[in-house]
């Protein structure tokens, strides 16, 4: 009876382990093998995300080095304001790696950029730049400067219906397109014959941080969605990507160097 007993509890002990292991395996590993053995695929909703490819530091020490061309040597009248060279911005400073109000981008990416322009001077409109690549030491200034909950000058003028923390994820993270050479920053101008010309209404200013600013918002009023279309439609045709929360954000697609940042300062 004894033996008896003492393989009872052994067998008790068995099924415990193999109940606390299934309880211990991801639900999704489980349905995946179910699926398996039954000689199905597991769809690719179930399988958990891959984790995002990390760009890596390239180690050129200016445009020519990374191949990137400043847009005005193909456009030389383009406009620009590209704040964060000034305190005009969120930060309301400087940014780092901003030493002069210049536009890089990737070549391909500038190139297509030339054709948007040439394209909407046919129709009485051109383009007002903002920002180009970005420096990896930019980013990293601008995280460092939302994570300080203590610098709050800016809030009225670019995220007065957000906490600051919210700022991190969607609008400020620690990589960014920008760095990469093939993400700009930028708004539609309605010109007149002697090429002076006036923003057209998107609805928000630029860098506001606010539902109202996503592409699609649904409170803009139908110029001010017409507006944000015709950029959107502008671009596209000559492969630029809008981020879907910030109207004014594209990327050209498919990026020329999605593996590699550069960190070399705009001067």
């Amino acid at each position: 009876m004894i033996a008896a007993a003492t393989r009872v509890a052994a067998d008790s002990r068995s099924r415990a382990r193999r109940v606390c292991t299934c309880m211990r395996t991801p639900a999704w590993w489980v349905l995946a093998l179910l699926l398996s053995a039954c000689g199905h695929a597991p769809p690719r909703s179930i399988l958990p995300a891959a984790a995002p490819t990390v760009p890596q530091r390239s180690p050129a020490r200016d445009a020519d080095e990374a191949g990137m061309v400043e847009l005005r040597s193909l456009v030389p009248d383009l406009a620009y304001d590209i704040r964060y060279a000034g305190s005009r911005n969120f930060t309301g400073r400087p940014v780092a790696g901003y030493l002069a109000p210049r536009c890089y981008l990737l070549r391909p990416v500038a190139e297509a950029l030339q054709r948007v322009e040439a394209s909407l001077r046919e129709q009485g409109l051109s383009l007002l730049i903002y920002d180009c690549y970005r420096p990896m030491q930019a980013v990293a200034d601008f995280v460092a400067w939302a994570g300080d909950p203590g610098e709050q000058s800016t809030k009225a003028a670019y995220y007065p219906n957000l906490d600051k923390r919210e700022l991190l994820g969607d609008y400020i993270a620690p990589t960014s397109g920008h760095s990469r050479g093939a993400t700009l920053d930028l708004t539609l101008q309605r010109c007149d014959a002697g090429r002076r010309c006036a923003p057209l209404d998107m609805g928000t200013s630029y860098d506001y941080f606010d539902p109202s600013a996503h592409t699609d918002w649904p409170g803009a009023t139908p110029q001010q969605r017409a507006n944000r279309q015709r950029l959107l439609q502008a671009m596209a045709r000559e492969g630029f990507a809008n981020y879907p929360l910030e109207w004014w954000h594209y990327t050209y697609k498919p990026e020329p160097t999605p593996d590699t940042a550069y960190d070399f300062p705009l001067r």
